[in-house]
């Protein structure tokens, strides 16, 4: 007969998950009966932890102590009445009742009936077995600790957040203190307590000081550092005694109250001692370092831009950075020589004051600056002066600077008449006594006119001027009248310097400041390239206007006059400049091309003329490059203006975009260009203004009228077409002979409607022009050095390594520029792959019409 299991040995094996069993039930009992309780006790243990006990009066804390002490016993008695003991049976039951069938209360269980028959003796043991085994895999269940019902607003959560930010941020030994509290102490609490900061001015960058952390005995801290000092307790507990604010050098507390503030604050002043006495003091030696004054200095010579401004370097330091500075110029009469218009005592004139530029970012300690001004039309301009540098830190410390003599740089008038009329202007401004000898000089300078002005206009100004002053020093000349006379002689000495030269030159300029302003602004592609138009037109004018003066003065140089150092400039060599300006801004590099334009305005102020055979200035080849050039951008204008037509026959809601960009890469070229000094003004001119009148609204019929008066003019070009003989100039007429065949077949397909045949063969005379000007230019190159000598010199060798500030190659007879591309190396190859780029993600969109679509397949097929 088999072993049979016995209740014992059953139970025995559930003796553990019967002690898990009523370890639950007895956490049960405990959060359902104590909760309160728990939570009143963790909330103040928080507030002891956190410290609020030592910033609250003592009434708070003995008023909340009560009550926590009787809402604590209430839960403690409230608790009590609810708690029961978990029994053995209730945990057995709890235990069963998580098995199926209920196997240790069977097990427990005794044979009611048939305990002498042995076949119910048999199944009844059966049935322990099965009751046995199940009863091995009882597993203690999981007590029930919710307390929703019991605590419907969750405050045992509040009281459990309060403790955690408690244990975070506050400390177990601060509720030690609370002892402190007792009646026979209460009134001593914070006997011993102070803290202290030590701010150092803002201007040093220095950190702010705490005194509790210092625990050392040396302080060295920056002069004009503020102190802050406060002492909290009875009065007389701590004193705070120092030395380094210059006052009495003590002090004491006062009767601490909640309303009064034991602040003490002073402002270090010198090297001394400051000490804390009472329980818990400190004493520090500190020193006080000094904040020493500016220091200003000329950096070198005073020197005169071309056109007129003052250019002084200057250097500055200081031990916490310069805030300021200013130059004073006042007049240096000892170093003067009186005579002439200056023997006069002057009358007097305030200083000149200019404030001195500081760097806009980066360290003001030490640094180098130049002041920029134009002292040209002031009465001390090219005289002996001194200028005083003065320079000012955070501190308020003002440095001088020893005067520095220099004569005040200024513009210098070359034309004799200008300078004369300068002159006088001065002396004038010296003294109002000198009127009458002003006048009567400039009466005699002007006796015979005809050998000293240029033009007539010039000299009825001059005698306008000689009646106006005459009158004015017959009846005492007045200060507003002195002015008035000073203001009309610079005028007059302008125009007799500068000529008609200085519109153009002042145009030019103009032109230069929009330009860079625009690149500075982000201005669009279309205000770029009127901009850019601008600035070609100005230049044009410019160089015409430098080359008739020069011929008009004797100043033109042959060829083989000019130094090597000099440099030279013609029309195509500016317009190359421009080209790769614009070129710039049109791939977002605009701090190159501003820099390229200030370089354009630095050759254009120091260019050389020379005299070439031809109008203007330039040579034959010269100009026959550049007509062809015009050519060349007037048939990109033409074919761009034909695609955006095509665009917006087939697609008129890409118009609006697209053309803006296509007009943006263009440059605004192509809108007619005027061919001044080739016999084609009146052609080229007419039909340029005709492209820009009619802009995006033109039809196929007025381009095709374009296109054949640009068929016209190539025409005439090439006849003019110098390089005879040469096999570099007969590739250049084949090549312009096909360009001319490609327009007849652009203007026949314009006429008919066939736009996209007639950007082919646009594109075909394009090609064939270019490669037209690169063998024009091979072959003026090539009869350029046969006619040059000193080849292969040394002096050449020297020669060949200048480079302009492009970074290109002298050209011919050393002027800046050659036929060298500009764009070289890897940006050929990168705008090439962009542009490629570009029509294979048009080609894919299938949204375009079929005809545009197949001139981008076919695009892409040559290329």
């Amino acid at each position: 007969m088999a072993n049979i299991t016995r209740p014992n040995q059953v139970m025995r094996s559930l003796r553990l998950p019967l002690l898990l069993t009523r370890a639950g039930q007895l956490a049960e009992q405990v959060l359902r009966a104590f909760w309160p309780l728990i939570s009143i006790c963790l909330v103040v243990l928080a507030a002891l932890m956190l410290g609020l006990h030592e910033i609250s009066g003592i009434e708070i804390v003995w008023g909340t102590g009560v009550i926590s002490l009787l809402a604590a016993l209430m839960a403690l008695i409230w608790g009590g009445r609810r708690f029961r003991w978990p029994t053995r049976a209730k945990a057995l039951a709890r235990l069963d009742e998580t098995l199926p069938g209920r196997p240790i209360a069977a097990l427990l269980d005794d044979q009611a009936i048939g305990a002498n028959d042995p076949q119910s003796l048999a199944v009844w043991r059966a049935h322990q077995r099965r009751m046995a085994i199940r009863a091995g895999h009882a597993r203690a269940p999981a007590p029930d600790i919710r307390l929703a019902r019991r605590d419907p607003f969750a405050l045992r959560y509040v009281a459990l957040l309060v403790f955690a930010v408690a244990l975070l941020f506050g400390s177990f030994w601060r509720i030690g203190t609370v002892t402190a509290l007792g009646p026979a102490v209460a009134d001593t609490v914070l006997t011993s307590s102070w803290e202290g900061w030590i701010e150092p001015p803002r201007y040093t960058g220095q950190p702010t000081l705490y005194l509790n952390d210092q625990t050392g005995k040396d302080l060295r801290i920056a002069e004009g550092s503020t102190i802050t000092v406060r002492l909290y307790g009875e009065v007389g507990t701590l004193t705070l005694a120092e030395t380094i604010s210059g006052g009495t050098g003590a002090g004491s507390t006062e009767e601490l109250s909640s309303a009064a503030d034991p602040a003490q604050e002073f402002i270090a002043k010198q090297s001394g001692d400051l000490r804390i006495d009472g329980t818990g003091g400190q004493s520090w030696q500190v020193t006080v370092v000094e904040d020493t004054a500016p220091q200003i200095s000329v950096a070198g010579p005073a020197k005169a831009a071309a056109t007129g401004e003052m250019t002084l370097a200057f250097t500055a330091s200081d031990d916490y950075g310069v805030v300021a500075g200013q130059a004073v110029i006042a007049l240096d009469r000892d170093a003067l020589e009186r005579r002439y218009g200056l023997a006069l005592d002057p009358e007097p004139r305030e200083r000149v004051n200019v404030e001195l530029p500081m760097p806009i970012s980066g360290d003001r300690s030490m640094f180098t600056e130049t002041l920029i001004e134009d002292f040209s039309s002031h009465p001390w301009a090219n005289l002996p002066v001194t200028i005083s540098l003065t320079a000012e830190d955070a501190a308020g410390h003002v440095t001088h600077a020893p005067p520095f003599a220099t004569i005040l740089p200024a513009r210098r008038f070359f034309d004799p008449m200008a300078a004369a009329i300068i002159e006088m202007r001065r002396d004038l401004l010296w003294t109002r006594g000198n009127g009458p000898r002003v006048a009567q000089i400039l009466r005699a300078i002007s006796h015979r006119p005809e050998d000293v002005f240029r033009k007539e206009t010039a000299y009825l100004r001059l005698r306008v001027l000689l009646r106006r002053l005459e009158t004015f020093t017959r009846f005492e000349l007045k200060p507003n009248q002195q002015e008035e006379i000073a203001e009309a002689l610079w005028d007059l000495a302008i125009l007799l310097e500068e000529g008609d030269i200085g519109d153009a030159l002042e145009r030019l300029r103009r032109a230069q400041e929009r330009l860079s302003e625009a690149m500075k602004n982000g201005a669009s592609d279309e205000e770029i390239a009127e901009l850019m138009q601008e600035l070609r037109d100005a230049s044009r004018e410019y160089m015409r206007q430098m080359a008739r003066l020069a011929q008009e003065n004797g100043e033109v140089r042959e060829q083989g006059e000019i130094p090597e150092n000099m440099l030279q400039m013609d029309q195509a060599d500016l317009q190359k400049m421009m080209d790769r300006i614009q070129e710039l801004m049109e791939q977002g590099r605009m701090a190159e091309a501003e820099q390229a334009l200030q370089e354009l305005q630095e050759l254009m102020e120091n260019m050389a003329v020379t005299n070439a055979p031809g109008q203007d200035g330039q040579s034959e080849g010269q100009q026959a490059m550049e007509g062809l050039a015009d050519t060349l951008r007037e048939q990109q204008g033409l074919s761009d203006q034909a695609f955006r037509d095509l665009q917006e026959q087939f697609n008129p809601n890409a118009q609006a975009g697209e053309s803006q960009e296509n007009e943006g890469r263009s440059g605004g070229q192509g809108r007619g260009e005027s061919h001044e000094g080739q016999g084609g003004a009146g052609t080229g001119e007419g039909e340029g203004d005709q492209g820009q009148s009619e802009g995006q609204d033109s039809q196929p019929g007025s381009l095709a009228d374009r296109q054949q008066a640009l068929r016209d003019e190539l025409t005439r070009q090439q006849g003019q077409l110098p390089g005879g003989g040469t096999p570099e100039g007969e590739a250049a007429r084949d090549a312009i002979e096909r360009a001319g065949r490609a327009m007849n077949g652009a203007e026949d397909a314009l006429r008919e409607d066939d736009l996209a045949g007639a950007i082919d063969k646009q594109s075909e005379a394009m090609e064939a022009l270019r490669e037209g000007m690169r063998s024009l230019g091979e072959a003026l190159a090539q009869q350029e050095q046969q006619n040059q000598p000193g080849q292969g010199t040394a002096e050449s060798d020297m020669r060949s390594q200048n480079r302009d500030p492009l970074g290109r190659n002298p050209g011919a007879r050393g002027s800046a520029g050659t036929d060298e591309n500009l764009l070289q190396g890897e940006d050929v190859y990168r705008r090439a792959r962009e542009l490629l780029d570009e029509i294979r993600r048009r080609s894919g969109d299938g949204n375009r019409p079929d005809i545009e679509l197949d001139y981008l397949r076919r695009l892409l097929d040559r290329f």
